[in-house]
């Protein structure tokens, strides 16, 4: 069985579209606070929701919205949400990072790795309420360092929990490389608690969808909880206005901010010695330097660029796919930027 690229770009579409939207509304500085996208995550998302049956539910991190509006939720509901409206899902009072819908069985938190115990819970109600359904839980690749998490991994292997663990690596924890935190490999540690270990390339549409219908089948089966491990980038860092990716994309004015304040500090008379002052300012320019070489350049890690020249043999219906997302989209927009104003 192939899976239908042209429904799961409308997904991973509309997600982006409505994405890049709420970063407009946050630069505009109508959304207070961080703001974590999951821009980049698209295919991973896709292809499992597009998967998930009625009565399947999804724990979710800080970077929930894509999931959400793929699962189904009324986009405007959303964005009143991130504007903190008490028409938004929440009553405004949720914000970006705590998203739920008792309707859909979805929560989203911004505590790092919270998003396993909330999955064995539903699993738990699955277990009783709903037999055949499983749970879903969305974690970066820095959450599997939290305690909660490995716990709650254990626990399904144990009670033979319907509960599929997908991991979003993108080989950050925020701004520390995930080399330099994470021992073992993440699929050894999901082997190693006796869990069946998947690893995909997060980009691949095809290839998630794939490889997540074997997890998924394996644990809505009975035979327990399941372990997919998908490699992705996040296309704006760990959250919006991150400094690395505006040196990126705006050298000329984001590197006198910089060079600036190293060039203060090796000249003032006081403070450390010269030589860690100069080993600080090294460590600086080698994290520029492999910035510039940053991995959010090359085409091949867009999902949504990797399947649009998939598709693209058929301009036309290409064309009239995205027409019709995008007047969804704006519909959406217009809808709410209404109210704003």
């Amino acid at each position: 069985m192939s899976p239908d690229l042209w429904s799961l770009y409308g997904l991973m579409l509309r997600s982006r579209l409505f994405e890049e939207a709420i970063a407009r509304f946050w630069h505009d500085g109508l959304i207070s606070g961080e703001m974590h996208l999951g821009t980049g995550e698209e295919a991973i998302n896709a292809g499992i929701i597009s998967q998930l049956s009625e009565g399947d539910a999804m724990a979710l991190d800080h970077r929930g919205t894509g999931p959400l509006i793929m699962r189904g939720i009324e986009p405007v509901l959303i964005l009143r949400e991130l504007l903190g409206q008490p028409g938004g899902l929440c009553r405004g009072m949720g914000g970006h990072m705590h998203l739920f819908s008792k309707e859909y069985l979805a929560a989203s938190s911004g505590i790092v790795g919270s998003e396993g115990p909330a999955a064995l819970g539903f699993a738990i109600a699955a277990q009783y309420l709903r037999p055949g359904t499983i749970a879903v839980a969305f974690f970066g690749d820095a959450a599997i360092n939290q305690g909660m998490l490995m716990e709650s991994m254990n626990l399904a292997e144990v009670w033979h929990l319907p509960v599929l663990f997908v991991c979003k690596d993108d080989g950050w924890g925020i701004t520390t490389s995930s080399e330099r935190m994470t021992g073992g490999g993440l699929k050894a540690r999901a082997l190693g608690l006796g869990l069946p270990a998947f690893e995909v390339d997060g980009c691949n549409l095809s290839e998630v969808w794939q490889v997540s219908r074997s997890a998924i089948e394996y644990t809505r089966s009975g035979q327990g909880p399941s372990f997919l491990h998908a490699r992705c980038v996040h296309l704006e860092g760990h959250f919006l206005g991150y400094q690395m990716i505006r040196l990126v994309r705006d050298p000329i004015q984001e590197l006198p901010r910089i060079a600036g304040p190293l060039t203060r500090s090796l000249v003032q008379p006081r403070g450390a010695p010269m030589g860690e002052r100069l080993a600080g300012l090294k460590m600086v320019l080698a994290a520029v330097i492999a910035t510039l070489r940053d991995p959010r350049r090359d085409p091949m890690n867009d999902p949504l660029k990797r399947t649009h020249g998939i598709l693209h043999s058929d301009p036309a219906r290409l064309q009239e796919l995205e027409d019709q997302v995008e007047q969804e989209v704006f519909n959406v927009l217009s809808s709410v930027s209404a109210e704003v104003s």
